[in-house]
């Protein structure tokens, strides 16, 4: 008997159909090639009478392929992940969850209808991401769709002058001591796990190490590890008011967390001071931005700017620093352009002053 030719299937994978001693033998595997060698072997077994038949395996459903991969990654992942992944298994892709991967004729059907959504391209991409990711984890063939192309936002940030405006404003505020730290490059979760023990204010440093997150139950969990290996670091007091601040706080109450409000305030808190301000409304991320427009301001170069904020490659930092040095740039163009602006206006006045 000749081996028929593999087929493909909608899922990707590849067929093949045949009939031994009376018995039907249905064989897939991923790419073609393996599926003709598996159909050879298999001819070859059942020649040699040493042919078992396979018991078909049966066909995940998209739902169940999404929670075999987060559940494959609880242990490596962040809980914030984790529930961020449940968030999009959630959300995402419903009219298509209960479906096999064998019964999705158009996989572009699944991307066109989160379109139809008015989604961002990043949420978009970000849950295809997810998608993707579980279908190699199940060894089923990853199709080919088309993406919308993402626009990367320049996240605001305070430059020099505004971060005194900001500083000035806060002064008293019952976040003073959080916002301060965001100034000094911690981002949010590392603000919630921060505890007394990692103050040390006889050497003027913040050692950042942990931080505290959201679960998928939405419960504030505390990781031992950082975002990234880079973040585990200490951070120089730069500000005097946050050594003063810390300072005056009594011994006996320097225990526990430093920030113990609900975790929304802060961001909030910012906001509405910044708004009140005429700032930017950058929330705590914009802060941990603006210790980046400090360094520039300073001449930080990009590698001690990363190494201070705890950034995981120089490339992060450069991106950061590189857009907020380009607004320096164009401030100092623009003193240059007041400039002729203003020798224009002298001579104009001294050509007509001759002529009268």
């Amino acid at each position: 008997m000749k081996i028929p030719e593999p087929v493909r299937l909608p899922s990707g994978s590849w067929n093949v159909r045949m009939r031994l001693g009376g018995e039907n033998y249905s064989i897939t595997r991923l790419t073609k090639t393996e599926c003709r060698n598996a159909a050879i072997e298999t001819k070859a077994l059942y020649k040699n009478g040493k042919l078992r038949k396979e018991k078909p395996v049966e066909e995940k459903t998209i739902e169940k392929i999404i929670d075999d991969y987060i559940n494959s990654r609880r242990k490596t992942l962040s809980p914030s992940t984790i529930a961020g992944y449940k968030s999009v298994k959630k959300n995402a892709f419903q009219p298509y969850l209960k479906k096999k991967p064998s019964e999705i004729k158009c996989w572009q059907d699944l991307v066109d209808d989160e379109i139809k959504k008015k989604l961002n391209a990043k949420t978009i991409r970000n849950r295809w991401s997810l998608l993707e990711s579980a279908l190699k984890y199940s060894n089923v063939p990853v199709p080919n769709v088309s993406l919308p192309q993402t626009i990367k936002a320049i996240r605001p940030w305070l430059d020099d002058a505004q971060i005194k405006i900001f500083c000035d404003a806060i002064r008293g505020n019952e976040f003073e001591i959080p916002m301060l730290l965001a100034l000094h490059s911690l981002r949010r979760s590392e603000i919630f796990g921060l505890d007394w023990e990692s103050v040390d204010l006889k050497n003027g440093i913040i050692h950042v190490n942990g931080s505290v997150v959201q679960d998928e139950s939405g419960k504030m969990v505390h990781k031992r590890e950082n975002k990234t290996t880079d973040s585990k670091r200490d951070v120089p007091i730069m500000h005097p008011r946050l050594k003063e601040l810390l300072e005056a706080v009594p011994k006996k109450d320097r225990k526990g967390k430093i920030y113990t409000k609900p975790r929304n305030y802060l961001w909030k808190e910012i906001n509405s001071i910044c708004k009140a301000n005429n700032l930017p409304q950058i929330g705590v991320h914009g802060l941990r931005h603006s210790y980046a427009s400090i360094a520039v301001h300073v001449g930080l170069n990009p590698h001690e700017a990363a190494i201070i904020g705890g950034w995981r490659d120089i490339h992060t930092m450069q991106r950061i620093y590189t857009h907020i040095s380009d607004s320096d740039l164009l401030k100092a163009q623009n003193k240059i352009a007041r400039f002729f602006a203003d020798e224009n206006g002298i001579q104009n006045a001294d050509e007509n002053s001759e002529t009268q």
